[in-house]
C-alpha cells in the first residue's frame, strides 16, 4: 500500500510542477506544449483506429474460416 501512495504522491508532484512550469512559460512555449499534446493525441487516435481496423480484419478472417468449416461439415454429412 505504501508504494501506491508514494507513486500517487510523486505523480501529483510531477503534475503540480508541470502545471507551474506551464503557467510560468511564455505564450509561445505554451502553444508549443499545446501543439505537442495535440500531435500526441492525433497519433494515439491514428494508432487506435489502425488497431481497430486490424482487429476487424482478423475477426472477419476468423468468421470466414468458421463459415468454411461449417460448409465442409455440412457437405461431409450429405
Amino acid at each position: 500500500m505504501g508504494n501506491k501512495t508514494n507513486g500517487l504522491l510523486a505523480l501529483l508532484g510531477l503534475g503540480a510542477l508541470a502545471y507551474w512550469k506551464y503557467k510560468k512559460s511564455t505564450p509561445e512555449e505554451q502553444q508549443a506544449v499545446k501543439d505537442k499534446i495535440n500531435t500526441a493525441k492525433d497519433n494515439l487516435n491514428k494508432w487506435g483506429n489502425d488497431l481497430k481496423n486490424k482487429a476487424n480484419e482478423v475477426a472477419s478472417q476468423v468468421q470466414n474460416k468458421v463459415d468454411e468449416a461449417k460448409t465442409k461439415a455440412e457437405d461431409s454429412l450429405n
